[in-house]
């Protein structure tokens, strides 16, 4: 028996990604403050890596995904 291919639901076919200049700007500084954050790691930053690694993973890399 061959199936019919169905037709896609509206929601799905309207439903695209948007990334703006503000996403691409949030995720360049997510990017940046990780590789500070692991570079100052390498080198026995104690302070300020590990609020560079919080500020990269927490805030601006998921900030750049939802917006």
């Amino acid at each position: 028996m061959a199936r019919k291919n169905a037709p896609a639901p509206k929601a799905a076919a309207n439903a695209s990604l948007r990334f703006s200049g503000v996403n691409l700007a949030l995720g360049g500084a997510g990017l940046l403050s990780l590789a500070l954050g692991y570079m100052l790691l390498a080198q026995g930053s104690v302070t300020l890596a590990p609020i560079l690694l919080v500020l990269g993973y927490v805030v601006l890399v998921p900030l750049a995904l939802i917006l």
